[in-house]
């Protein structure tokens, strides 16, 4: 298998031209082989007992037009969730000051748009400003962006957009149809060009085969520059929602997927994201051992549950794991 180190796009030295079948062969190693492999990489990138810390808070919840069979939010699911308007600014700097107190070190803030207009920007600018004077690092996911809108937050301080893949090109289709996957490459072209850091990933256990997670995995590695954020969520099944009743993937397969993103994007916070509230601490552990060394603190992701930060930080002093 062709392995070794290119001088990518950005000049990094990353490889940025991986063939599906290349990572495919990779998912198929023998679990302890690709448990040491992925170990090895890590450790070549990254101190590793230490896993950055962000906390997530919806500012804006619920009524999107989207229409992604994963989302609770989604107005067209019934899922009973009550709809929120923007959040003031000081319920959000609340928030974050709280965050910072329970060890976060990056604040993400999340609103339920396709894409937002230039009014709606206003008052998330307001608060990337404030969040920033707290001494954290900002995040935002607020849907699609304009190249003028990148401008507006980068220069307001944000250090983070979230826009996720979600899954491989040829399996999108089956779970989003009111936004293209091209709609997505542009919105994280906007904020690459713009200066601001890429979070980018995806969902695994939507009913998709392995032959997507590589695809979706392909997609980020093969940017121009590797997101340096790449969340892999484990799809929480919302009453509801199309993909309620999809059978939850095997947690080996889980971890092999965070295993080869750490292998594919080596210098990349790889986050164990969504889902940790069904995972036991042993399955966890395997994705740290795998190279996730990044997680979201908090009893809630947006709308879903998330362990408390008493259990992750008990996990932690048990594992050695020192939070960033």
């Amino acid at each position: 298998m062709s392995g070794a180190v290119a001088n990518g796009p950005a000049g990094d030295g990353l490889r940025h031209d991986w063939q599906r079948e290349e990572i495919e062969a990779l998912f198929a190693e023998p679990f302890m082989d690709l448990m040491y492999r992925a170990q090895q990489v890590h450790r070549e990138h990254f101190m590793p007992g230490e896993v950055q810390v962000s906390t997530l808070l919806s500012i804006k919840t619920g009524a999107c037009p989207e229409d992604c069979a994963y989302c609770p939010q989604s107005a067209h699911h019934k899922t009973g969730l009550e709809v929120e308007r923007l959040l003031p600014l000081d319920e959000v700097v609340e928030a974050a000051r709280a965050a910072k107190a329970r060890g976060a070190s990056r604040f993400c803030m999340g609103a339920a748009w396709r894409q937002p207009r230039d009014k709606d920007l206003e008052p998330v600018l307001e608060m990337v400003q404030a969040v920033k004077a707290l001494g954290l690092e900002t995040c935002v996911t607020l849907g699609m962006l304009t190249a003028e809108q990148t401008r507006r937050l980068r220069d307001a301080g944000l250090d983070y957009y979230n826009h996720n893949l979600d899954t491989s090109p040829e399996f999108y289709g089956e779970i989003i149809s009111t936004r293209t996957y091209q709609d997505r490459l542009d919105t994280l072209a906007h904020v690459r060009e713009a200066g601001i850091h890429v979070c980018s990933g995806g969902i695994v256990g939507m009913g998709e085969d392995r032959a997507d997670r590589a695809g979706m995995l392909q997609a980020l590695a093969n940017l121009p520059r590797h997101p340096e954020s790449v969340p892999i969520n484990l799809l929480v099944r919302v009453e509801g929602t199309p993909l309620a009743e999809v059978e939850p993937p095997d947690p080996f397969e889980f971890v092999r997927t965070i295993a080869v993103a750490r292998i594919l994007m080596p210098a990349s916070h790889v986050r164990l994201s969504a889902g940790r509230e069904a995972m036991g601490d042993e399955l966890q552990a395997l994705c740290f051992l795998a190279g996730a060394n990044s997680i979201f603190y908090g009893e809630k992701l947006l709308t879903t549950p998330n362990p408390d930060a008493d259990r992750d930080r008990a996990l932690f002093e048990r594992l050695g794991i020192t939070p960033v």
